[in-house]
Formats: C-alpha cells, sequence, structure tokens
C-alpha cells in the first residue's frame, strides 16, 4: 500500500512527479463556506518557488496554482478541493545516468527495492517537488485557523548557526535564507556559495513556532499533538529529524529544570519557562509551540560519489541538473504549511469531541 494522505478529519492527499506535467494536492473534509481564491494560496507557493536566488535549484517553475474543485461563488462548499500546479521547466535528460545507477543518499534504490521500478526523471514522487502541493494545501489550512501565527526560519546551515541575540524578526523575509539574524545571512552567502560552486551541498535546520494554538487542542497517547507535528514534519523530503521544545537538550536536564512552572494569571497560567514547546501530554498548553527540524545535504550533487548500479556492479555516480545547494532554505514554508495542516486537522478534531465549549479557537468563514 502505498499512503499518499495525511491528516484525519481535515486530509489532503498529494499527487504527481516531479517531471510529470503536473503535481497537485486534493484538500478534503474542509468546512463550507470559508472564503478562498487562488489569491490566497499563491503567496505561500511564491516563497517557496525555485531560481529565486543562487542558493536555490535555478529550476524555472511559476508554480501557478489552479483551484479545480470544491469552491463556488468564492466559498468553499465542503467538497473535495482540488488543486493543481502545471511543471514547465522540466529536463529529464539531466538524469540519464540516475536510470542506471543510485544517487547515495537520495530514494532510488529504496523505491527499486521496494516497487521494482521508479521515475527516476528527478526522483519522481522522492522529489522535493511534491512539496510544492503540501504548501498550497497548507494554504487552505492556514484559513482555518486565522486565530494562529506560523512563522519558520533557518536557524543553521552546514552547522553554522544564528545568534539567538541578534533575533529581528523582520530580518527573516529580507534575505534569501528566511534567516533572523543578518550577520549570520552574510555568513552564509560565502557558505552555501561555496558548497555550490565545489558541486556538493548542505545541510539545514529549520526552527517554527505557532502562536495563538488554544489550549486543549491535541489528543492523549496515540493521536498526540507533537507526535502529528513530527510525524507531518517528518514526511517532508530530507527531513531526519524533528525536535519539539527543548526536544535532546531536555535528557540533559534535571526534573526542576526541566519543569515550565506555573504563576497565577488573569485567565490562565501564567508560564515561567517552555522547555516543553507548548504541549504537556499530547496536548496544547497555550504557549507558543516550538520545533525543529533537521533537513539533510542535498543528495544531487556534481561531486562524484561511490555507488552501484542497477545490475549491482560498483560505479560512482555525479549528478547532473539543477539542485538546490542548501534544500532546507526552501524547506521553511514547507515546514509551516505542514504545522498549519496538522493544526487544522486539530481544530476539526477537538471540535469534533469537545464541541464549542472549550480550546477550540475559531473555525473561520471571513
Amino acid at each position: 500500500m502505498s499512503v499518499n494522505t495525511f491528516g484525519r478529519v481535515f486530509r489532503f492527499t498529494t499527487w504527481g512527479e516531479s517531471h510529470g506535467p503536473a503535481i497537485g494536492a486534493v484538500v478534503d473534509g474542509c468546512p463550507p463556506g470559508i472564503l478562498l481564491s487562488e489569491d490566497d494560496i499563491q503567496p505561500w507557493l511564491d516563497k517557496r518557488r525555485p531560481g529565486q536566488s543562487r542558493f536555490t535549484t535555478q529550476r524555472q517553475e511559476p508554480d501557478q496554482v489552479r483551484v479545480l474543485s470544491g469552491v463556488f461563488e468564492g466559498r468553499t462548499t465542503g467538497t473535495p478541493i482540488s488543486l493543481l500546479i502545471d511543471n514547465v521547466d522540466q529536463r529529464s535528460k539531466d538524469y540519464s545516468e540516475v536510470a542506471q545507477a543510485y544517487r547515495p543518499g537520495h530514494a532510488d534504490y529504496a523505491y527499486d527495492a521496494k516497487y521494482g521500478f521508479r521515475d527516476y526523471r528527478g526522483g519522481g514522487r522522492s522529489s522535493a517537488r511534491e512539496t510544492a502541493a503540501r504548501v498550497a494545501a497548507g494554504a487552505v489550512a492556514r484559513l482555518l485557523i486565522p486565530q494562529v501565527r506560523i512563522r519558520a526560519w533557518v536557524e543553521a546551515i552546514g552547522g553554522d548557526a544564528v545568534d539567538p541575540a541578534a533575533f529581528d524578526d523582520a530580518q527573516i523575509d529580507a534575505n534569501p535564507f528566511f534567516c533572523p539574524d543578518a550577520a549570520a545571512a552574510a555568513r552564509w552567502e560565502a557558505l552555501v556559495d561555496g558548497a555550490r560552486k565545489a558541486g556538493s551541498s548542505l545541510g539545514a535546520v529549520v526552527a517554527c513556532e505557532a502562536t495563538g494554538v488554544p489550549a486543549g487542542w491535541g489528543a492523549p497517547l496515540y493521536a498526540k499533538l507533537d507526535a502529528e507535528l513530527a510525524a507531518g514534519c517528518m514526511s517532508i523530503n530530507a527531513v531526519k529529524g524533528v525536535e519539539i521544545g527543548d526536544g535532546f537538550a531536555a535528557a540533559a536536564n534535571t526534573g526542576e529544570g526541566n519543569a515550565d512552572r506555573m504563576r497565577p494569571g488573569d485567565s490562565a497560567p501564567e508560564f515561567l519557562t517552555n522547555h516543553a514547546g507548548g504541549i504537556a501530554g499530547g496536548i496544547a498548553t497555550g504557549q507558543p509551540i516550538t520545533l525543529r527540524v533537521a533537513f539533510k545535504p542535498t543528495s544531487s550533487i556534481l561531486t562524484p560519489v561511490e555507488t552501484i548500479d542497477r545490475a549491482g556492479a560498483a560505479t560512482t555516480i555525479a549528478t547532473k541538473g539543477r539542485h538546490d545547494p542548501c534544500v532546507g532554505i526552501r524547506g521553511v514554508p514547507v515546514v509551516e504549511a505542514m504545522v498549519a495542516l496538522v493544526l487544522a486537522d486539530q481544530a476539526l478534531l477537538h471540535r469534533a469531541q469537545c464541541g464549542l465549549s472549550s480550546g477550540t479557537g475559531t473555525i473561520s468563514t471571513r
């Protein structure tokens, strides 16, 4: 079985391949009556669009979205919303060698092992091209939870991290790295340029914060909010790690040091720290939800690396074509989209179980 659908009530399915005629998503479970147009979706796709700087792939895709169904007279109807994005700048000839040999670190061998057949053009479904469909679906999800602000940024590239003391929200959209630290962004120019010119690539860490999430969203045990967020972000191509709150650093702390102490507040507890990342027992506490997502270096590189061909013989491969020297940069809007998709689903799940009495926030029809 191949699983291409994510979510429980608010569900989306992505379809299409990197070098096929188009990619897209079908969003199901969206409540009726929500104002929705292509203009609500396009700005988020523009943030992810390739070819906007020398630090990303030079594939030129306009990523113009079309809404094919589920909207009538500007409002959602409650039926499946079909979103389509044309592919217009494929160069499948660049992947002739990939057809015969496996790229180490990529999904080539794993796909062959599972299916005995694969679309080698750009990696097919394993290409980061698929994430454009997620971003389109995530734009719809955001409309369900207008009280929630989701903001992501690149925290580190190639092990070089931002200075938390220099964090400036206005800087995130002011440089090609989604970097909140102007000095770090300047360093990263040389760092990513060096990797690109060397035919190599770099990994990155993307941090994300969601504020305005009401206390009560989520569920115990098998549908924990942090588990759903981790699953959603881990499903992103090239992601190899997800932390909620302090994550692995919590293992080096003490019980009293890790405790998010509470004091009385006006209408809710006042938390003195947020080591838990806004989630306790799988349920939102009302604090900002924080997470960090680790992106591996792009596996398609010009540097020759040892591998085997489909017959099992030893060879080397250097991947031609246009690839991100640091795929984590364009991972920022993708992480935001997956967080929005999870939170929209959780809002509807909470309303289904608990009604409008607590923690629901607002499902908006604007």
